[in-house]
This record gives C-alpha cells, sequence and structure tokens, in this order.
C-alpha cells in the first residue's frame, strides 16, 4: 500500500489572554498523538515573530511526538497590543507566563512535564524564568542572551552611543503617552540600529527567506527605548539556581552573545548540557547547521522528557 501523504502533525492557529491581551499562538499535535503528551513552549528572540523560522522546529518536535506553542509577544506579530513593536522585558515574561500556563491548560497534555525553548534574547527569558522558580520540565536556550553588559561591549560603545538619543526621544515620548521613536532591529555596522554586527542584515535576510518570508511585509523594528534597558538585563544571575534540565546552544562565532561569557553561564548550572556549533548568532535556524542544531534539541528532550507510547 502507499505510504500516506499526511504530515506526521497538525496546526492550529489561537490566542491566549496575557495581561488583558490577545497573544497569537499556533498549536502543533503529533499524529497520532500520545496521551498525555509532553508540550515544548517556543518564543523568539529580539524583535522577533514566531513564523521567523519557529515552525522548522515545531514541525520536528511535533512529529516526535511532542504538543508544542510558538507564539507571538504583546505587540508583536499577529498579537494584539499597542503601542506596537515595544519590547518590554517585564512585559515578555508575563507572556511566558501566559503561555506556559495556556500550554499546560491544553487537552492531552501533560501539565507536568512543559519544556520552555526560547532563542536569542528568548533564550534569557526562558534561563530567567527557570531561575526565579517557573515549573518547567527543561529549558533549551539556543543562542541566548546571558549578559547585558557583555553584549553591550560586543555591540560597542560606538553603536550604543548612536542609539542613546533615539532611546531617549522614545523614553520621553512614553511618559507623555506619545507615538512610540523606533530603531530598526538590525543594520549596516555604522547604522543606529538595535544590531549592527556584519552577520546581522545578511542574518535576517536569510531567517526571512527560509521562513518563507517577505522583507518588508512585517516589521523589523522596536521602541528605542530597549537600548537603555539591554546592557542592565542579565539573566546569567539565575544560572546557579536553576533546578531543571537546560540545553544551552552556544555559537562560536557568535558576536552578539559572545561565546566565552554563554559557556561561563551555562556552566553555573546545575543540570547544564552545553553544545557549541561553528557558526555565528544567526546560522542555527538555518542550514547546514539547522540539522545538527535540532537533532540536539530533539535528542535532549528523548533524555529528559521523554514521550510516552502511543495506545
Amino acid at each position: 500500500m502507499p505510504e500516506s501523504s499526511e504530515p506526521a502533525w497538525t496546526s492550529a492557529a489561537t490566542t491566549f489572554r496575557s495581561g488583558g491581551v490577545a497573544c497569537a499562538a499556533t498549536v502543533y499535535r503529533p499524529r497520532p498523538a500520545p496521551a498525555p503528551a509532553p508540550v515544548v513552549v517556543m518564543g523568539h528572540g529580539f524583535g522577533g515573530i514566531r513564523a521567523l523560522r519557529l515552525p522548522a522546529y515545531a514541525e520536528r518536535f511535533a512529529a516526535a511526538g511532542y504538543v508544542v506553542v510558538t507564539f507571538d509577544y504583546r505587540g508583536f506579530g499577529d498579537s494584539a497590543g499597542e503601542p506596537r513593536q515595544v519590547l518590554d522585558i517585564p512585559m515578555q515574561h508575563q507572556d511566558w507566563t501566559a503561555a506556559l500556563d495556556f500550554a499546560r491548560s491544553l487537552d492531552g497534555v501533560d501539565p507536568d512535564r512543559v519544556v520552555a525553548w526560547g532563542t536569542s534574547f528568548g533564550g534569557g527569558h526562558v534561563l530567567t524564568l527557570a531561575g526565579k522558580g517557573a515549573a518547567l520540565a527543561a529549558v533549551i536556550a539556543q543562542v541566548p542572551h546571558v549578559s547585558g553588559p557583555a553584549a553591550v561591549r560586543a555591540t560597542g560603545l560606538r553603536a550604543a552611543a548612536r542609539l542613546a538619543p533615539y532611546a531617549m526621544r522614545d523614553l520621553v515620548r512614553s511618559v507623555r503617552g506619545g507615538t512610540p521613536v523606533y530603531i530598526q532591529s538590525a543594520g549596516l555596522p555604522g547604522e543606529a540600529a538595535a544590531m549592527t554586527t556584519p552577520d546581522a542584515v545578511p542574518g535576517l535576510e536569510r531567517l526571512s527567506a527560509d521562513s518563507g518570508l517577505v522583507r518588508g511585509e512585517h516589521r523589523e523594528d522596536v521602541a528605542a527605548r530597549i537600548a537603555l534597558r539591554i546592557g542592565t538585563y542579565s539573566p546569567r544571575r539565575w544560572a546557579s539556581s536553576i533546578g531543571c534540565p537546560v540545553l544551552v546552544q552556544i555559537a562560536e562565532h557568535d558576536a552578539i552573545t559572545p561565546s566565552a561569557v554563554a559557556r561561563a553561564a551555562a556552566a553555573r548550572i546545575p543540570r547544564s548540557t552545553i553544545r557549541t556549533y561553528d557558526c555565528g548568532h544567526f546560522d542555527p535556524y538555518v542550514e547546514p547547521h539547522f540539522e545538527t542544531v535540532v537533532a540536539d534539541q530533539l535528542a535532549f528532550l528523548a533524555e529528559h522528557v521523554p514521550v510516552p507510547a502511543v495506545g
């Protein structure tokens, strides 16, 4: 008999509430579905949206038997929330907590086997939440932001100085209830953008292309006030308090999250698994590195949060 052409997973768009605002999400389910199944909750990095390569991971996890929830932060992507593109760290932590609670409430999910998967800035978020005591079975932190001072040093003082006038104007407008002042998430070296390493613009272009997205049709800017907060946001301070197993994936040539700092932070996590890759910050999402990166994630999940047998 011919093999079925149906995928090993299904997906459906939905929403959950965070701070009274509707956050857009996609729920992926394996076919056939084990019950109860562990669930992986996935959030993106700095200004990222769930459509930007997260489906590539989610489909692999669902095919392996996991329920998966990807979501957009308030004010980003398909989520509601005004003003748009305001990257507020405490608010994104609240969105994460709401997403985890939503995942636990899904039919057919084991509420005690929830995995938080975060990348880049989102990788810092999941480390912070785990360190503060979030009930998690495991954490996957891909090229995570771990140190504010290290990120500022890696970006460069000149780059930070270029952002300061925009950030201050945006902060003043926010106090007065005005519309935000925006900066691009990624720009060329010498431009006033949040990330101006040589690989930033090509990296986002590749992520968009491989996601089937057209650059310009989705926003890639953020309210400039975040430039005043990055230097003080250091998830590594919570590393030694994380009780669950953690996979930390480090890019050896990361110009945004320096590998030495990430490795030192990972070493402080009591139950950490550290994997390193010969690539830059934007490379784990795409080939030729994606296959190795996601295989390591699947192996980690199989070891620490295995899927129950179907039937």
